[in-house]
């Protein structure tokens, strides 16, 4: 059952890649925008998420992007998607994948 929870984790995560920024040509994930992402033992996904500005011009879009993406990984039941600015997002933030595509690394 563990193994099958970490396969499925991978699956959102993999989701989670699809949803690109519209200001900078990095996935949501590697970013650093998903502060939490819970799965409990019947497969529903709490994903905590915020945006690299409050101004950002698909702020009211962005969790509606990443609900539907997590809804297509086959198994999961409920999605829930919260956005908060707290804390704020940085660069330091982003994984080692977005600093070596824009060049930081």
């Amino acid at each position: 059952m563990e193994s099958d929870k970490k396969i499925f984790e991978e699956q959102v995560i993999n989701a989670l890649k699809h949803v690109f920024d519209p200001e900078i040509p990095i996935n949501i994930y590697d970013l650093g925008l998903i502060y939490e992402l819970k799965i409990d033992d019947e497969f529903n996904v709490y994903v905590l998420m915020t945006l690299t500005t409050p101004n950002c011009p698909v702020a009211e879009d962005m969790p509606g992007m990443v609900l539907e993406e997590i809804r297509k990984v086959a198994g999961v039941k409920e999605v829930k998607v919260d956005l908060t600015f707290e804390p704020p997002w940085d660069k330091e933030m982003l994984s080692e994948a977005a600093l070596l595509e824009l060049g930081l690394l």
